[in-house]
């Protein structure tokens, strides 16, 4: 019997760019969450490393080169009728400032200390806070 493949879960990289202490959030709009604040990142594409994908949607996204990668947690959250699995991936990106490489998809990027974030958070982002994560290195 085939399955409904919409309803699989997505495998979602959020990217925890740290700078000074501060995260880098952008504001969502034009897809799911949108009118939320963010990370950068995006969907895992099939064969990709999370660590590629992390490089990838963090320069597509803001045109930042990111570093110093490593894992982060994760978040398994079910919202506007999908299931998204996000693996966070936790970096540096020592130079230049974000830009709005998608202006359709984020109105602007913001840099922001993990205990002051701007709301309302995009699920995933909310999930991991909520539990009382921090990121190292993040005020």
């Amino acid at each position: 019997m085939a399955q409904d493949r919409a309803a699989d879960p997505r495998v979602g990289v959020g990217v925890i760019v740290i700078r000074q202490g501060m995260v880098l959030m952008g504001l969502r709009q034009g897809s799911h969450g949108s009118g939320t604040w963010a990370l950068p990142g995006g969907h895992l594409e099939f064969g990709e490393t999370v660590e590629a994908c992390a490089v990838r949607e963090v320069r597509e996204e803001t045109g930042l080169e990111i570093q110093h990668l490593h894992a982060g947690p994760y978040s398994n959250d079910l919202f506007e009728g999908r299931h998204y699995v996000t693996l966070f991936v936790i970096a540096d990106a020592p130079d230049g400032e974000p830009r709005l490489m998608e202006p359709q998809k984020c109105s602007q990027w913001r840099w922001c200390r993990w205990s002051e974030l701007p709301q309302p958070l995009f699920p995933p982002v909310d999930t991991i806070r909520t539990s009382g994560y921090a990121p190292p290195g993040a005020a």
